[in-house]
């Protein structure tokens, strides 16, 4: 009972699943991606196998009409479930069965697939569809601005209640411990897409990388202005007068924000971690 997009991105090779539902905590249900592998949805009734297992023979370099092809005879009760597929190569299938409830179909293309079930009518993948198509920007981006578009389309017909999004690639992590790079939940919201948006703009903020043009110098009124940012934030005295106490200060406040991946040189600043300050 559900709405998603599985699609890849040839150039970063990032993989990923964006996903809506009128269903508590869609995220532990639907998505499944491995970076290098591939990408699934699996959803109305879920059989969870068809992630563990799809992914599986997506590794071993199973095409996706023919992991799907197994998958549907190794079900019983494949009539009633919904899957959508793409691997490291970009190619894509999509599966609805004849029992799923209506509106329920899907559309697959290069790069992705698009599916969904109890929607209002066919409008939500079509727009889906040509959102993807269409935009640009990041995995991440446009698969949450198809997923906006499939629910201004009129989405779920039941309403609104979880979303998720989840993109994978190497080292893609934290640290670069997994494949993990973005993997965001809403489990029980009244504007649960709309709340995976703001998410995403959070995570850009904090795990993305400094671009050099974003690296200042705190130096004269700047340096003038931090002293009295991070003293309204708590986190200096105000009369400070060591130049060196106030870079230590800096040094804190990224961590105490948790701006790791954001944190400079000794003397600099992230711009955007000034922007937040002054904000905030």
């Amino acid at each position: 009972m559900t709405f998603s997009i599985v699609g890849y991105d040839p150039q970063t090779r990032e993989l990923g699943v964006a996903v809506a539902s009128k269903f508590l905590s869609v995220g532990a249900v639907v998505p499944f991606a491995k970076a290098g592998v591939g990408a699934i949805a699996t959803q109305s009734w879920a059989n969870l196998d068809y992630g563990k297992y799809g992914l599986e023979l997506l590794e071993k370099g199973v095409a996706p009409e023919e992991v799907l092809k197994n998958l549907v005879e190794n079900d019983e009760k494949s009539a009633s479930r919904q899957v959508g597929i793409v691997d490291a190569k970009g190619k894509s299938i999509t599966f609805t069965g004849e029992d799923c409830f209506d509106w329920a179909g899907g559309y697959a293309g290069e790069n992705f697939a698009v599916q969904g079930n109890i929607l209002v009518d066919h409008n939500t993948v079509e727009a889906m569809r040509a959102s993807f198509v269409k935009s640009e920007g990041s995995l991440a981006e446009r698969l949450l601005d198809a997923l906006c578009a499939g629910e201004l389309a009129g989405g779920d017909s039941r309403g609104k209640q979880s979303a998720a999004l989840l993109i994978v690639k190497e080292n893609g992590s934290y640290g670069g411990f997994n494949d993990r790079y973005i993997d965001l939940r809403v489990d029980d919201h009244e504007e649960p897409v709309k709340e995976i948006a703001r998410l995403l703009k959070l995570h850009r903020l904090y795990f993305e990388a400094t671009l050099p043009e974003e690296v200042i110098t705190i130096e004269g009124e700047l340096q003038d202005e931090i002293q009295n940012l991070l003293y309204e934030n708590g986190h200096l005295d105000r009369d400070l007068e060591d130049r060196e106490d106030l870079l230590d200060a800096v040094q804190s406040y990224h961590l105490f924000e948790n701006f790791d991946e954001r944190v400079q040189a000794r003397g600099y600043i992230d711009q955007k971690v000034l922007d937040y300050m002054r904000i905030k």
